[in-house]
Parts: C-alpha cells; structure tokens; sequence
C-alpha cells in the first residue's frame, strides 16, 4: 500500500500502527481517527452513567441471572419492555418482541413460517445475542441441539431467544408482585 502511515492525533490511530492507506484516503482517514478521539470522553461518560444506572436497578441485577445476559442486554430488556405488567403472559411478550413463528391457515392447513419480526427490533437483536452464549449453557445445551439437527441451528438461536425472554417475563412479572404485596412503608 501506499501513503503515509495511519498515525492519528490519538488512541484511535494506536492500533494501526503499521497500517498504510492510500494517498486519496489519506487525510479522510485521519479525520475520522481524530473524530472517533474526540468523542471518547463523552462515550465513557455515557458508558459510567449506564453502570451507574443498572447498579441502580435491581431488576438489572435479576435479569442478570439469565445465561447470555450482562448489563448491557439488560438495560436494553427493560428499556424495550417498559411496565411488565403491560403483557399479560410471556407468550404475548415473546408475540410483541416479534420471536413467534408466523401462522397460515386455511381450513384444515396450518402452516408456520419465519419469526414475524413485528415488534421491537431491539429487543429482538439483544435476546438473539443472549441466545448465542446461552445455547451453549447447561439449561439450554440440549434443547439447542435437539431444535438444531431436526430444524437447523438458526431456527434453534431464536427457539433459546424465545425461551429468554419467557424466562425474563417470569422473573420480571414475579419481582413485580412481589413489589406491590410488600406493605407500604411510612416515614
């Protein structure tokens, strides 16, 4: 390659170091490195303020529990769900979220087709990246590989997804009722 090597004004250029590019990329290049040096100290503001948040929260905390699902998928969960009770089960929260097969059907004939994806695409991408590390997981190691040699291993990732996310319903939906039958405490 030709041109001048890609060192930056900061970190972001640090890990190009013998890294060349050409000479009409050149002075882009550096301006974005120097875009992207500029902004990180407002990203790792953003970042402090979001562990603070979900220290905060103790539903963060039990949806913890889950396989697959760190501070970040759930932040997202409970930002995409909102009111929990706004779903009155898991199989209508997993409909919303948009990870249940669609249904054809004419008279005797039912066919189902791929996941509807109507709903919360947010919701649906951070359950779907929580599935990637929960199918290898002891709780849903077996039920993976069954769904995956009979249907195959993507329909198997959203079978795991669906199966979070009904687990997320139940342990939200149990911390809620747990909530509203403590006694009100007064001052």
């Amino acid at each position: 390659m030709t041109g001048p090597p890609a060192t930056g004004p900061g970190p972001a250029a640090a890990g190009w170091p013998g890294w060349t590019c050409p000479r009409r990329r050149g002075r882009s290049s550096l301006t974005a490195l120097a875009v992207i040096d500029g902004l990180a100290p407002l990203t790792g503001r953003i970042d402090g303020e979001l562990h603070a948040r979900a220290r905060a929260d103790p539903r963060v905390k039990v949806l913890r529990t889950l396989p697959g699902a760190g501070e970040f998928t759930a932040l997202v969960m409970l930002a995409e769900i909102g009111d929990i009770s706004r779903f009155g089960s898991a199989r209508k929260l997993a409909a919303w979220a948009g990870l249940t097969p669609t249904v054809r059907g004419s008279d005797l004939k039912v066919r189902h087709g791929h996941i509807s994806k109507q709903g919360s695409a947010w919701l649906r991408w951070a359950m779907n990246q929580a599935a990637q590390t929960a199918k290898r997981s002891p709780e849903f190691a077996a039920s993976y590989a069954a769904i995956a040699k009979r249907r195959g291993k993507k329909i198997a990732t959203i079978a795991v997804a669906r199966k979070l996310l009904t687990r997320a319903w139940h342990l939200l939906n149990e911390m809620q009722a747990t909530d509203t039958n403590a006694p009100l405490r007064r001052p």
